[in-house]
């Protein structure tokens, strides 16, 4: 909801009056409110708190090793799910990886959009999959309308998990609070972070599973002013519209930069849902068109030599949106 939100504020203040931190050896009403709002939410019942993307991810192959008592992972290409040694085995460039090898847990990956390539990796090991319903790293690559159901039918048949990592796509950037929800899907674990509290670091995994007293913890997830920094940025959403906005804006973007395209030939194509959006460029000058726009007031960033990405808050209005354009028909 942009910088120095006043309401997301007013309730990081008011938290902190009261309590900040505290064990999670006692239960804190910030945490069970934001539970339930999120369960509400996802159609999960429970959740575990920690302190961004890559520890939600750790939470939930660890779940789902648990659960199904199976050690290894089914990821795509060109994915990434965070820089702990657990998420950072799914994830795929090699170049954050070799360092740190060997890696558990076991991971194998295939290509993105491949319900086949998916199904013949399946085994007698397999615990589950772990998908970003939009791949954001790999420069905003949307898979084909019913994948993720696919995919959700895939695991029913196999008995397998389906572990969906909303990092990026969560909190209502495509048009739903999450993107699995587009596709009429309920996955086994989801996990969010990023924009949940506006900029305050939390992370969330959600399911209907559940891990024993003792198997998994964080001193700080769920701590007070991050719960109440969340539920203010959750309320802000709802109470706005800013989900319709999102869908409506991003549309709109998207609209303006493919009228960009045909008048600039660098630009190779324009992708995305809501407000993340991708522009694929003919030529790998990504980062001389993002450095450039830092200067003239315009922060995105490349997500690939030739991707630039743009994850806008989603306050932005279309008027915001004719500057920004404005500002890469200049530089382009």
């Amino acid at each position: 909801m942009g910088h120095g939100n006043s309401e997301v504020a007013k309730a990081v203040y008011l938290q902190a009056k009261k309590l900040a931190g505290v064990s999670n050896l006692y239960y804190m009403e910030p945490q069970a409110i934001l539970a339930k709002k999120l369960s509400e939410l996802s159609g999960l019942k429970k959740c575990f708190f920690c302190n961004s993307g890559a520890e939600a991810n750790e939470a939930a192959i660890k779940l789902a090793k648990k659960f199904t008592g199976k050690k290894e992972f089914i990821a795509f290409k060109n994915s990434f799910h965070g820089r702990t040694t657990g998420s950072l085995a799914a994830t795929w460039k090699v170049k954050y990886r070799e360092a740190f090898t060997p890696l558990a847990p076991d991971v194998h990956f295939v290509a993105y959009d491949d319900i086949n390539a998916f199904k013949e990796m399946i085994n007698e090991r397999t615990a589950g999959i772990i998908i970003e319903p939009i791949q954001g790293e790999a420069g905003i690559i949307v898979p084909k309308p019913g994948f993720l159901k696919k995919i959700k039918e895939v695991c029913e048949e196999k008995k397998i998990l389906m572990i969906v990592d909303e990092v990026q796509t969560g909190c209502g950037r495509t048009g739903s609070f999450f993107e699995y929800q587009n596709e009429g899907v309920l996955p086994d674990i989801v996990t969010t972070a990023k924009g949940l509290a506006n900029g305050i670091p939390i992370g969330v995994c959600l399911s209907n599973l559940e891990f024993d007293k003792g198997d998994h913890g964080s001193t700080f997830g769920g701590n007070n002013i991050s719960c109440a920094a969340a539920i203010a940025t959750i309320d802000f959403i709802e109470k706005n519209s800013l989900m319709k906005n999102a869908s409506e804006t991003g549309d709109y973007f998207m609209q303006r930069l493919t009228e960009l395209s045909k008048r600039k030939k660098i630009i190779k194509e324009v992708r995305g849902k809501g407000l993340i959006v991708g522009v694929e460029l003919n030529e790998d000058k990504a980062k001389e068109i993002v450095n450039k726009a830092l200067l003239a007031g315009l922060l995105c960033n490349a997500a690939a030599e030739n991707v630039i990405r743009f994850l806008p808050p989603l306050i932005i209005t279309k008027k915001e949106v004719d500057k920004a354009v404005r500002i890469l028909k200049k530089i382009m």
